[in-house]
């Protein structure tokens, strides 16, 4: 059983640490270990939402993320544990920990954006944004980590997910992963992040208006992923793992050069409404997906690894299908895919791949013997 501890940093931000060790959750219920020395100043307001009227979309304007970390040396990561010579983020030694992002792009104010938006609307950068630092030593990523903390990992995910839904003004949770400099990462230390934004994105709001129009084209019988899974099983020309609660595959149109869909085979809207069970096959499948991805080329993939959850909304909520899009522009082992007119553009992707044969690698692919601590 995961223990949760929460405590605040001096600047006021929340900070959760997650341990499925006793020796560990010991050490953060002491307030003197977790205590943050740095005295750091008050943060401030939101920054700002701006309404793009040409496409109904809201474009966040955070002027204050050009000054983050990026890439520093490992003697000065903000994510691995405090030492005297690091003030770090995170106090003490942990296992998992999710705190506020100092350098948040939405939040730290809740509220609702305006309901009927036009050209020239500005709004608060209403939300929160997370940082998930996956373990405390300094190298690595979801991949490298031993089942054990993939699964505590996992319910850190499914908690913030509750949480932040029940949060004022929050339209969609998003948990996401992105490795690899060749992604844009400015911190090497192993981490994901969580987006709590005040409006439904536009690529979950596609996904979600398609699931909802089929669902009730179906009568409220059947969901379009879960039509789409099935079809995948049936064919097996796509698949890479078949578990028995998750299943893992290269999507019939798929739109990188490395892209795979991992579905659970019972429909939950998002991580939170995962079993014990579940999530424990998911630690599973999930891992050995991950290596198979890096035994594909000598180097390790880059890749973003996207949950996408059911948006707040019950009018949405009963077609979504949780899932993870994990994607790559790896084309090949020295070439990147980049978005260059048509899909940057016009948002019309040209896969320079093949789904059928990139899902035949990937059930090639052996991957490295898992090393976990003793």
């Amino acid at each position: 059983m995961t223990s949760i501890t929460p405590t605040r940093l001096s600047d006021g931000r929340e900070l959760i640490y997650f341990d499925a060790l006793e020796g560990s959750a010991a050490l953060h219920r002491d307030a003197v270990a977790t205590h943050d020395t740095r005295g750091l100043p008050p943060r401030g307001p939101a920054g700002t939402a701006r309404y793009d009227a040409l496409t109904g979309e809201w474009i966040a304007v955070a002027a204050h993320r050009q000054s983050r970390t990026h890439l520093p040396p490992a003697d000065q990561c903000p994510l691995c544990p405090t030492t005297p010579s690091n003030l770090s983020e995170i106090p003490t030694d942990y296992e998992v920990v999710v705190f506020e992002n100092r350098f948040s792009s939405f939040g730290p104010d809740l509220g609702d954006l305006p309901a009927t938006p036009e050209w020239g609307t500005t709004a608060p950068a209403y939300g929160r944004c997370e940082v998930v630092a996956f373990d405390s030593a300094h190298e690595g990523s979801f991949g490298s980590l031993s089942p054990q903390r993939a699964r505590t990992v996992i319910d850190a995910w499914a908690h913030r997910t509750e949480a932040l839904s029940a949060m004022p003004g929050i339209k969609q949770v998003f948990c996401f992963e992105n490795r690899g400099a060749d992604i844009g990462v400015t911190l090497l230390h192993p981490h994901g992040q969580i987006y709590a934004y005040p409006f439904i994105p536009p690529r979950a709001a596609t996904l979600a208006a398609r699931a909802a129009e089929f669902f009730e084209a179906s009568g409220g019988k059947q969901t379009l992923l879960g039509h789409a899974l099935a079809a995948e099983r049936a064919s097996g020309d796509r698949m890479v793992i078949e578990g028995k609660h998750f299943s893992a595959f290269v999507p019939f149109a798929a739109r990188w050069p490395l892209e795979v869909h991992l579905v659970p085979h019972r429909r939950v809207a998002d991580i939170a409404g995962l079993t014990g069970e579940e999530r424990d096959e998911l630690t599973t499948v999930y891992l050995e997906l991950l290596g198979r991805l890096d035994a594909l080329y000598p180097t390790p993939t880059p890749y973003i690894a996207a949950w996408q959850q059911a948006p707040i909304d019950d009018a949405l909520r009963p077609a979504s299908y949780l899932h993870l899009q994990l994607t790559s522009p790896r084309r090949a082992a020295d070439k990147l895919k980049f978005l260059a007119g048509s899909e940057a553009a016009m948002g019309a992707f040209i896969n320079d791949t093949t789904p059928e044969k990139v899902a035949e690698a990937l059930r090639s692919a052996t991957p490295a013997t898992r090393k976990d601590p003793a």
